[in-house]
C-alpha cells in the first residue's frame, strides 16, 4: 500500500479527541497552526505545570489507521482524530521507524520524528479499557506503546488527507523509538 495521509485534525482547546479537517497547515518549529498543542515549547498541560521551558517535542502526533483495525477486532471504535492525533496514516510502519526519521507530507511539509506518544488516563475517559489496548507488555516484558508518534515541524506547508507520504531514514546508527 502507497504511503498517504487519511486523515488530519486538529483543535484549538485541550480536548482529547480533535476533529476531522479538511487541511492542516503545519507551521516550522511550532507544530499545527491553531491547534492548542502547537508551540516552540511544551505545550501539554502535564508538561507545563512541571516545567514549561522545555522544547516541544510533541508539536505533532501521528497515528497509523491500522491501530483502529486492530482496535475494532478488540472491540473498540475508533476513528482519525478521535485519539487526539493530528495525522492518521497508512501504509507506514510509524512504531518502527526509528528516531529522527523524516516524513516529507504532500508537496512541501516535512516532520521529523521524535519518539512515541505515551498515552495515559485519559484514553480509559474515551473508552473504558482502551489504555490497555495501546499500552501493553513484550515477550519480555518491556512496555510497549501504540498510540503513535510524535514528530516536530521542520518544513511548514498544508497537509490534507490524500497527500502521500515519503519516509527518510536517518543516516549512521538508528536508534529505536522512547517516549516523548
Amino acid at each position: 500500500m502507497e504511503p498517504r495521509v487519511v486523515a488530519v485534525a486538529r483543535d484549538d482547546d485541550h480536548r482529547f479527541s480533535k476533529p476531522v479537517a479538511d487541511a492542516i497547515t503545519l507551521v516550522e518549529g511550532i507544530g499545527v497552526e491553531g491547534d492548542a498543542h502547537a508551540g516552540p515549547t511544551v505545550q501539554h498541560r502535564s508538561r507545563v505545570a512541571r516545567d514549561p521551558s522545555v522544547e516541544n517535542l510533541r508539536q505533532v502526533h501521528l497515528i497509523h489507521s491500522e491501530l483502529f483495525d486492530t482496535l475494532a477486532e478488540a472491540g473498540f471504535d475508533v476513528g482519525p482524530g478521535q485519539l487526539g492525533e493530528n495525522l492518521t496514516t497508512v501504509g507506514v510502519d510509524l512504531l518502527g521507524l526509528p528516531t529522527g526519521a523524516i516524513l516529507r507530507l504532500g508537496s512541501d511539509a516535512v516532520i521529523r520524528v521524535t519518539g512515541l506518544r505515551n498515552p495515559c488516563q485519559q484514553i480509559n475517559g474515551f473508552q473504558p479499557g482502551l489504555l490497555a489496548e495501546v499500552v501493553g507488555r513484550g515477550a519480555d516484558g518491556t512496555v510497549v506503546r501504540r498510540a503513535g508518534v510524535m514528530a516536530v515541524v521542520l518544513t511548514g506547508g498544508v497537509v490534507r488527507a490524500g497527500d502521500s507520504i515519503r519516509v527518510e531514514l536517518p543516516e549512521g546508527e538508528r536508534l529505536p523509538l522512547a517516549p516523548v
